[in-house]
Protein backbone atom coordinates (compact mmCIF):
# COMPACT_ATOMS: atom_id res chain seq x y z
CA UNK A 1 0.00 0.00 0.00
CA UNK A 2 1.60 3.49 -0.97
CA UNK A 3 1.92 5.96 2.20
CA UNK A 4 0.08 9.28 1.71
CA UNK A 5 2.07 12.44 2.65
CA UNK A 6 0.19 12.96 5.38
CA UNK A 7 0.83 9.37 6.85
CA UNK A 8 4.34 9.76 6.68
CA UNK A 9 4.19 12.91 8.22
CA UNK A 10 2.47 11.60 11.26
CA UNK A 11 5.15 9.02 11.56
CA UNK A 12 8.43 11.34 11.04
CA UNK A 13 7.19 13.21 14.11
CA UNK A 14 6.74 10.01 15.71
CA UNK A 15 10.24 9.19 15.05
CA UNK A 16 11.39 12.40 16.09
CA UNK A 17 10.38 11.50 19.16
CA UNK A 18 11.87 8.07 19.34
CA UNK A 19 15.13 9.94 18.46
CA UNK A 20 14.81 12.45 21.45
CA UNK A 21 13.94 9.32 23.77
CA UNK A 22 17.03 7.51 22.68
CA UNK A 23 19.32 10.97 23.34
CA UNK A 24 18.26 11.27 26.76
CA UNK A 25 18.46 7.59 27.57
CA UNK A 26 22.09 7.78 26.47
CA UNK A 27 22.35 11.17 28.70
CA UNK A 28 20.99 8.94 31.89
CA UNK A 29 22.95 6.36 31.12
CA UNK A 30 26.56 8.47 31.08
CA UNK A 31 27.57 10.01 27.78
CA UNK A 32 28.43 13.07 27.96
CA UNK A 33 26.90 13.69 24.43
CA UNK A 34 24.98 11.46 22.11
CA UNK A 35 23.69 11.25 18.34
CA UNK A 36 20.96 9.45 17.01
CA UNK A 37 19.94 9.03 13.34
CA UNK A 38 17.29 7.19 11.73
CA UNK A 39 16.17 6.33 8.19
CA UNK A 40 13.23 4.37 6.62
CA UNK A 41 12.38 3.75 2.85
CA UNK A 42 9.51 1.58 1.66
CA UNK A 43 8.42 0.79 -1.99
CA UNK A 44 8.73 -1.20 -4.97
CA UNK A 45 11.39 -2.25 -7.60
CA UNK A 46 10.57 -4.63 -11.06
CA UNK A 47 12.69 -5.85 -13.36
CA UNK A 48 11.62 -7.22 -16.86
CA UNK A 49 13.62 -9.04 -19.92
CA UNK A 50 12.14 -9.77 -23.27
CA UNK A 51 8.37 -9.00 -21.87
CA UNK A 52 8.75 -11.46 -19.30
CA UNK A 53 8.40 -10.47 -15.43
CA UNK A 54 12.50 -11.18 -13.64
CA UNK A 55 11.60 -9.17 -10.51
CA UNK A 56 9.23 -7.80 -7.91
CA UNK A 57 10.77 -6.30 -4.53
CA UNK A 58 9.22 -4.60 -2.25
CA UNK A 59 11.53 -3.13 -0.03
CA UNK A 60 11.08 -1.66 3.69
CA UNK A 61 14.47 -0.68 5.16
CA UNK A 62 15.33 0.75 8.07
CA UNK A 63 17.75 1.16 11.07
CA UNK A 64 18.55 3.32 13.86
CA UNK A 65 21.98 4.19 14.68
CA UNK A 66 23.28 5.32 18.20
CA UNK A 67 26.55 6.57 19.00
CA UNK A 68 27.67 7.92 22.46
CA UNK A 69 30.85 9.57 23.23
CA UNK A 70 31.74 9.35 26.85
CA UNK A 71 35.03 12.58 26.55
CA UNK A 72 36.63 11.66 23.22
CA UNK A 73 35.76 7.65 23.43
CA UNK A 74 33.47 6.50 21.04
CA UNK A 75 30.89 3.75 20.95
CA UNK A 76 28.37 2.68 18.46
CA UNK A 77 25.47 0.94 17.94
CA UNK A 78 22.54 -0.35 15.54
CA UNK A 79 19.11 -2.19 15.40
CA UNK A 80 16.70 -2.62 12.76
CA UNK A 81 14.26 -2.73 15.37
CA UNK A 82 12.44 0.09 16.43
CA UNK A 83 10.82 -1.35 19.33
CA UNK A 84 11.85 0.51 22.80
CA UNK A 85 13.92 -2.62 24.43
CA UNK A 86 15.27 -2.75 21.60
CA UNK A 87 16.77 1.15 21.61
CA UNK A 88 17.80 0.76 25.10
CA UNK A 89 19.54 -2.25 24.52
CA UNK A 90 20.80 -0.60 21.57
CA UNK A 91 22.03 2.37 23.68
CA UNK A 92 23.24 -0.04 26.54
CA UNK A 93 25.79 -1.23 23.94
CA UNK A 94 27.09 1.74 22.90
CA UNK A 95 27.98 2.86 25.95
CA UNK A 96 29.15 -0.06 26.81
CA UNK A 97 31.64 -0.03 23.37
CA UNK A 98 32.77 3.83 24.50
CA UNK A 99 34.07 2.25 27.22
CA UNK A 100 36.92 0.13 25.44
CA UNK A 101 37.70 2.43 22.48
CA UNK A 102 40.75 4.33 22.15
CA UNK A 103 40.43 8.40 23.17
CA UNK A 104 40.25 10.59 19.85
CA UNK A 105 40.45 13.71 20.59
CA UNK A 106 38.43 14.99 17.35
CA UNK A 107 35.63 12.46 18.10
CA UNK A 108 32.36 14.19 19.26
CA UNK A 109 29.56 16.17 17.81
CA UNK A 110 29.46 18.98 15.38
CA UNK A 111 29.68 22.25 17.05
CA UNK A 112 26.41 23.32 18.61
CA UNK A 113 26.21 26.73 16.66
CA UNK A 114 26.36 24.50 13.76
CA UNK A 115 23.32 23.06 14.38
CA UNK A 116 20.02 23.82 11.93
CA UNK A 117 17.86 24.86 14.06
CA UNK A 118 15.81 26.59 11.53
CA UNK A 119 15.66 25.03 7.91
CA UNK A 120 13.31 25.28 4.92
CA UNK A 121 10.79 22.47 3.65
CA UNK A 122 12.52 21.59 0.41
CA UNK A 123 9.60 19.70 -1.28
CA UNK A 124 11.75 16.45 -1.55
CA UNK A 125 8.80 13.98 -1.36
CA UNK A 126 6.29 12.92 -3.65
CA UNK A 127 4.42 9.57 -2.97
CA UNK A 128 3.41 7.31 -5.88
CA UNK A 129 1.52 4.53 -7.18
CA UNK A 130 3.85 1.45 -5.51
CA UNK A 131 1.14 -1.58 -7.06
CA UNK A 132 3.15 -4.12 -8.78
CA UNK A 133 0.76 -3.79 -11.17
CA UNK A 134 1.62 0.08 -11.84
CA UNK A 135 5.15 -0.34 -11.70
CA UNK A 136 5.40 -3.49 -13.63
CA UNK A 137 3.73 -1.76 -16.46
CA UNK A 138 5.96 1.17 -16.91
CA UNK A 139 9.04 -1.30 -17.24
CA UNK A 140 7.31 -3.83 -19.93
CA UNK A 141 5.62 -0.82 -21.54
CA UNK A 142 9.48 0.73 -22.09
CA UNK A 143 11.20 -1.99 -22.68
CA UNK A 144 7.92 -3.30 -25.52
CA UNK A 145 8.81 0.60 -27.14
CA UNK A 146 12.42 -0.59 -27.42
CA UNK A 147 12.21 -3.72 -28.94
CA UNK A 148 9.87 -2.59 -31.50
CA UNK A 149 11.42 0.23 -33.03
CA UNK A 150 14.13 -0.96 -35.36
CA UNK A 151 14.57 -4.13 -36.59
CA UNK A 152 18.22 -4.14 -35.20
CA UNK A 153 17.00 -3.71 -31.60
CA UNK A 154 17.40 -7.72 -31.46
CA UNK A 155 17.43 -8.52 -27.70
CA UNK A 156 16.92 -6.47 -24.02
CA UNK A 157 19.19 -6.64 -21.29
CA UNK A 158 16.13 -5.52 -19.02
CA UNK A 159 13.75 -2.60 -17.92
CA UNK A 160 13.45 -1.70 -14.72
CA UNK A 161 11.12 0.81 -12.41
CA UNK A 162 11.27 1.59 -8.43
CA UNK A 163 9.63 3.88 -6.78
CA UNK A 164 10.31 4.72 -2.77
CA UNK A 165 9.58 7.31 -0.56
CA UNK A 166 10.90 7.47 3.21
CA UNK A 167 12.38 10.04 5.34
CA UNK A 168 15.54 10.79 7.66
CA UNK A 169 16.01 11.80 10.97
CA UNK A 170 19.12 12.80 13.03
CA UNK A 171 19.53 14.45 16.32
CA UNK A 172 22.23 15.08 18.96
CA UNK A 173 22.50 15.89 22.67
CA UNK A 174 22.93 19.67 21.99
CA UNK A 175 18.99 19.89 21.66
CA UNK A 176 18.77 19.61 17.69
CA UNK A 177 16.59 17.07 16.47
CA UNK A 178 15.65 17.38 12.80
CA UNK A 179 13.88 15.06 10.18
CA UNK A 180 12.77 15.26 6.52
CA UNK A 181 10.40 13.38 4.00
CA UNK A 182 12.02 12.05 0.60
CA UNK A 183 11.07 10.26 -2.39
CA UNK A 184 12.92 8.76 -5.24
CA UNK A 185 11.44 7.01 -8.48
CA UNK A 186 13.58 5.87 -12.21
CA UNK A 187 12.87 4.05 -15.16
CA UNK A 188 15.92 2.32 -17.26
CA UNK A 189 15.72 0.38 -20.31
CA UNK A 190 19.48 -1.42 -21.93
CA UNK A 191 18.66 -2.92 -25.19
CA UNK A 192 20.83 -5.13 -27.23
CA UNK A 193 21.36 -4.10 -31.09
CA UNK A 194 22.91 -6.36 -33.98
CA UNK A 195 24.39 -5.43 -37.65
CA UNK A 196 26.25 -8.14 -39.17
CA UNK A 197 27.55 -10.41 -36.75
CA UNK A 198 28.61 -7.65 -33.98
CA UNK A 199 26.08 -6.56 -31.51
CA UNK A 200 26.01 -3.54 -29.22
CA UNK A 201 24.66 -2.87 -26.16
CA UNK A 202 23.12 0.53 -24.44
CA UNK A 203 21.06 2.19 -22.03
CA UNK A 204 18.90 4.82 -20.93
CA UNK A 205 17.33 5.76 -17.28
CA UNK A 206 15.28 8.72 -15.26
CA UNK A 207 14.82 9.88 -12.01
CA UNK A 208 12.91 12.08 -10.55
CA UNK A 209 11.85 13.20 -7.09
CA UNK A 210 7.69 13.02 -8.92
CA UNK A 211 7.33 10.63 -10.60
CA UNK A 212 5.32 12.00 -13.12
CA UNK A 213 8.36 14.36 -13.98
CA UNK A 214 10.23 11.10 -15.03
CA UNK A 215 10.75 10.94 -18.87
CA UNK A 216 7.53 8.59 -19.74
CA UNK A 217 8.73 4.61 -20.65
CA UNK A 218 8.76 5.73 -24.90
CA UNK A 219 11.39 8.28 -24.52
CA UNK A 220 13.53 6.41 -22.26
CA UNK A 221 12.86 3.39 -24.70
CA UNK A 222 13.53 5.70 -27.33
CA UNK A 223 16.76 7.26 -26.04
CA UNK A 224 18.46 3.58 -25.50
CA UNK A 225 17.23 2.84 -28.70
CA UNK A 226 19.43 5.96 -29.95
CA UNK A 227 22.41 4.97 -28.03
CA UNK A 228 22.47 1.19 -29.03
CA UNK A 229 22.40 1.63 -32.61
CA UNK A 230 24.49 4.94 -32.38
CA UNK A 231 26.90 2.40 -31.35
CA UNK A 232 26.57 -0.29 -34.61
CA UNK A 233 29.71 -0.36 -36.32
CA UNK A 234 32.19 0.82 -33.95
CA UNK A 235 35.89 0.77 -34.77
CA UNK A 236 39.08 0.96 -32.83
CA UNK A 237 41.43 3.56 -33.67
CA UNK A 238 45.17 4.79 -33.83
CA UNK A 239 47.11 5.79 -30.83
CA UNK A 240 47.22 9.75 -30.37
CA UNK A 241 46.89 13.01 -28.62
CA UNK A 242 43.75 14.73 -29.68
CA UNK A 243 41.01 17.16 -27.86
CA UNK A 244 38.46 15.23 -25.31
CA UNK A 245 34.99 15.69 -25.17
CA UNK A 246 33.60 14.14 -22.28
CA UNK A 247 29.42 14.26 -22.80
CA UNK A 248 27.21 15.58 -19.93
CA UNK A 249 26.28 12.21 -18.80
CA UNK A 250 30.13 11.19 -18.07
CA UNK A 251 31.79 14.61 -17.51
CA UNK A 252 30.13 14.81 -13.89
CA UNK A 253 32.41 12.14 -13.03
CA UNK A 254 35.67 14.72 -13.66
CA UNK A 255 34.04 16.56 -10.89
CA UNK A 256 33.07 13.26 -8.54
CA UNK A 257 37.01 13.18 -8.28
CA UNK A 258 37.31 17.03 -7.44
CA UNK A 259 34.73 16.09 -4.65
CA UNK A 260 37.17 13.05 -3.43
CA UNK A 261 40.11 15.45 -4.12
CA UNK A 262 38.45 18.16 -1.93
CA UNK A 263 37.54 16.34 1.08
CA UNK A 264 38.44 16.26 4.65
CA UNK A 265 39.25 13.02 4.88
CA UNK A 266 42.03 12.70 1.61
CA UNK A 267 43.11 15.91 2.83
CA UNK A 268 44.26 15.09 6.56
CA UNK A 269 45.56 11.73 5.47
CA UNK A 270 47.83 13.90 2.69
CA UNK A 271 46.47 11.30 0.02
CA UNK A 272 45.03 14.28 -2.73
CA UNK A 273 46.31 15.61 -5.91
CA UNK A 274 44.75 19.01 -4.68
CA UNK A 275 46.61 19.53 -1.55
CA UNK A 276 47.25 22.85 0.06
CA UNK A 277 45.48 23.83 -3.30
CA UNK A 278 42.55 25.98 -1.42
CA UNK A 279 42.81 29.94 -2.91
CA UNK A 280 44.52 28.60 -5.72
CA UNK A 281 43.35 28.48 -9.51
CA UNK A 282 43.13 25.09 -10.18
CA UNK A 283 40.72 25.36 -13.42
CA UNK A 284 40.15 27.88 -16.55
CA UNK A 285 39.20 31.82 -14.95
CA UNK A 286 35.94 31.30 -16.60
CA UNK A 287 34.65 28.71 -14.19
CA UNK A 288 32.33 28.70 -11.86
CA UNK A 289 30.96 25.91 -9.20
CA UNK A 290 28.22 26.88 -6.66
CA UNK A 291 26.52 24.72 -4.56
CA UNK A 292 22.84 25.18 -3.78
CA UNK A 293 21.70 22.65 -1.44
CA UNK A 294 18.07 24.42 -0.94
CA UNK A 295 17.25 23.69 -4.75
CA UNK A 296 13.43 23.10 -3.91
CA UNK A 297 12.81 19.51 -5.29
CA UNK A 298 16.51 19.06 -6.06
CA UNK A 299 17.80 15.37 -6.41
CA UNK A 300 20.28 15.99 -3.84
CA UNK A 301 19.13 18.88 -2.16
CA UNK A 302 19.37 18.14 2.09
CA UNK A 303 18.38 21.43 4.57
CA UNK A 304 21.27 19.43 6.94
CA UNK A 305 23.74 17.20 6.37
CA UNK A 306 24.26 13.73 8.30
CA UNK A 307 25.94 15.61 11.49
CA UNK A 308 23.17 18.49 11.34
CA UNK A 309 25.07 20.95 10.22
CA UNK A 310 23.33 23.34 8.61
CA UNK A 311 23.69 23.56 4.58
CA UNK A 312 24.15 26.84 2.69
CA UNK A 313 24.47 28.42 -0.81
CA UNK A 314 28.47 28.69 -1.28
CA UNK A 315 30.98 29.00 -3.55
CA UNK A 316 33.31 26.09 -4.70
CA UNK A 317 35.10 27.35 -7.73
CA UNK A 318 34.80 31.16 -8.33
CA UNK A 319 36.95 32.22 -11.30
CA UNK A 320 39.42 29.08 -11.45
CA UNK A 321 39.82 29.17 -7.84
CA UNK A 322 39.48 27.06 -5.33
CA UNK A 323 37.59 28.42 -2.59
CA UNK A 324 36.75 25.54 0.20
CA UNK A 325 37.59 22.04 1.17
CA UNK A 326 34.51 19.99 2.31
CA UNK A 327 34.85 19.21 6.12
CA UNK A 328 33.00 16.87 8.20
CA UNK A 329 33.41 17.89 12.30
CA UNK A 330 36.14 15.19 12.59
CA UNK A 331 38.20 16.29 9.30
CA UNK A 332 37.38 20.43 10.34
CA UNK A 333 39.42 18.96 14.18
CA UNK A 334 42.04 17.02 12.06
CA UNK A 335 42.95 19.84 10.02
CA UNK A 336 42.01 23.42 12.40
CA UNK A 337 39.33 24.33 9.97
CA UNK A 338 35.55 24.24 10.71
CA UNK A 339 32.49 22.07 8.94
CA UNK A 340 31.15 23.06 6.09
CA UNK A 341 28.10 20.97 5.57
CA UNK A 342 29.36 18.11 3.68
CA UNK A 343 29.36 15.33 6.11
CA UNK A 344 27.81 12.92 4.01
CA UNK A 345 28.50 14.41 0.65
CA UNK A 346 27.61 17.16 -1.46
CA UNK A 347 24.32 19.13 -2.49
CA UNK A 348 23.67 20.36 -5.95
CA UNK A 349 26.47 21.18 -7.40
CA UNK A 350 25.99 24.14 -10.31
CA UNK A 351 29.02 24.41 -13.10
CA UNK A 352 29.34 27.23 -15.59
CA UNK A 353 28.82 27.30 -19.02
CA UNK A 354 29.61 28.94 -21.90
CA UNK A 355 25.98 28.36 -23.90
CA UNK A 356 27.15 26.33 -26.44
CA UNK A 357 24.97 22.83 -27.64
CA UNK A 358 27.18 19.70 -28.05
CA UNK A 359 27.06 20.16 -31.36
CA UNK A 360 29.05 23.56 -30.83
CA UNK A 361 31.54 21.64 -28.89
CA UNK A 362 32.20 19.35 -31.42
CA UNK A 363 32.41 22.07 -34.13
CA UNK A 364 34.99 23.65 -31.57
CA UNK A 365 36.85 20.59 -31.31
CA UNK A 366 37.40 19.78 -34.99
CA UNK A 367 38.88 16.62 -35.14
CA UNK A 368 38.86 14.88 -31.82
CA UNK A 369 37.01 12.35 -29.05
CA UNK A 370 33.55 12.53 -28.46
CA UNK A 371 33.67 10.04 -25.08
CA UNK A 372 30.09 8.36 -23.78
CA UNK A 373 30.78 5.41 -21.52
CA UNK A 374 33.56 5.07 -18.88
CA UNK A 375 34.91 1.96 -17.62
CA UNK A 376 37.25 0.95 -15.16
CA UNK A 377 38.63 2.68 -11.72
CA UNK A 378 41.81 3.93 -13.32
CA UNK A 379 41.77 7.18 -11.10
CA UNK A 380 44.88 7.58 -8.35
CA UNK A 381 43.73 10.49 -6.39
CA UNK A 382 46.70 10.56 -4.58
CA UNK A 383 48.53 11.80 -7.72
CA UNK A 384 45.79 12.68 -10.48
CA UNK A 385 46.75 9.80 -12.48
CA UNK A 386 43.73 9.28 -14.82
CA UNK A 387 43.41 6.30 -17.26
CA UNK A 388 40.34 4.53 -18.21
CA UNK A 389 38.47 2.51 -20.78
CA UNK A 390 36.14 4.33 -23.48
CA UNK A 391 33.82 4.08 -26.08
CA UNK A 392 32.25 6.72 -27.89
CA UNK A 393 32.44 8.91 -31.60
CA UNK A 394 35.02 9.74 -33.55
CA UNK A 395 34.72 13.77 -34.60
CA UNK A 396 36.25 14.98 -37.41
CA UNK A 397 35.80 18.68 -39.01
CA UNK A 398 33.25 19.05 -35.83
CA UNK A 399 30.96 16.10 -37.25
CA UNK A 400 30.70 12.98 -36.09
CA UNK A 401 31.86 10.34 -38.22
CA UNK A 402 31.64 6.86 -36.70
CA UNK A 403 31.39 5.00 -32.85
CA UNK A 404 34.62 3.80 -31.56
CA UNK A 405 35.76 1.13 -28.52
CA UNK A 406 38.05 -0.41 -26.87
CA UNK A 407 40.04 2.72 -26.37
CA UNK A 408 41.71 3.91 -23.50
CA UNK A 409 42.10 7.47 -22.31
CA UNK A 410 44.69 8.71 -19.98
CA UNK A 411 46.10 12.10 -18.62
CA UNK A 412 46.44 13.86 -15.06
CA UNK A 413 43.46 15.59 -13.52
CA UNK A 414 45.46 18.35 -12.49
CA UNK A 415 46.29 19.22 -16.22
CA UNK A 416 42.70 17.99 -17.57
CA UNK A 417 40.81 20.39 -14.91
CA UNK A 418 43.29 23.67 -16.21
CA UNK A 419 43.15 22.60 -19.81
CA UNK A 420 38.93 22.18 -19.91
CA UNK A 421 38.37 24.21 -22.90
CA UNK A 422 34.58 25.10 -22.53
CA UNK A 423 31.19 23.23 -21.08
CA UNK A 424 28.23 22.96 -22.68
CA UNK A 425 24.47 23.92 -22.34
CA UNK A 426 23.68 20.32 -22.09
CA UNK A 427 23.10 20.09 -18.37
CA UNK A 428 22.58 16.44 -17.12
CA UNK A 429 19.66 16.87 -14.25
CA UNK A 430 20.17 13.31 -13.12
CA UNK A 431 23.06 13.64 -10.42
CA UNK A 432 24.04 15.65 -7.65
CA UNK A 433 26.43 17.77 -10.26
CA UNK A 434 25.12 19.76 -12.53
CA UNK A 435 27.33 19.88 -15.73
CA UNK A 436 26.73 19.88 -19.37
CA UNK A 437 29.61 18.35 -21.73
CA UNK A 438 33.04 19.25 -21.35
CA UNK A 439 36.02 19.91 -23.66
CA UNK A 440 39.79 19.09 -22.86
CA UNK A 441 42.47 20.50 -24.75
CA UNK A 442 44.42 17.24 -24.82
CA UNK A 443 44.42 13.72 -23.67
CA UNK A 444 46.25 10.91 -24.69
CA UNK A 445 43.78 8.10 -26.34
CA UNK A 446 45.20 4.41 -26.86
CA UNK A 447 43.80 2.65 -29.46
CA UNK A 448 45.19 0.10 -31.65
Amino acid sequence: MTPSLNELSIELEGVKETVADALEQAKKAGASSAECAISRSRGISVGTRMGEVETVEFNQDGALGITVYRGHHKGSASTTDLSAAAIREAVTKANEIANFTSEDPCAGLAPAEFMAHDYPDLDLCHPADQSAEFALQQALDCERHGLAADKRIVNSDGAAYSSHCGYRVYGNTHGFVGGYLQSRHSLSCALIGKEGERMQRDYSYSVARKQHELATPQEVANEAVEETLGRLGARKINTAQVPVIFRADVANSLFGHLVAAISGGNLYRKSSFLLNQKGQQIFPDWLKIDEQPHLVGGLASSPFDTEGVRTQTQSIVDKGVLETYLMSSYTARKLNATPTGHAGGIHNWRVSNQNQSLQELCQTMGTGLLVTELMGQGVNIVNGDYSRGAAGYWVENGVIAYPVEEITIAGNLRDMFKNIVAIGNDVDHRHGVLTGSMLIEQMRVAGH
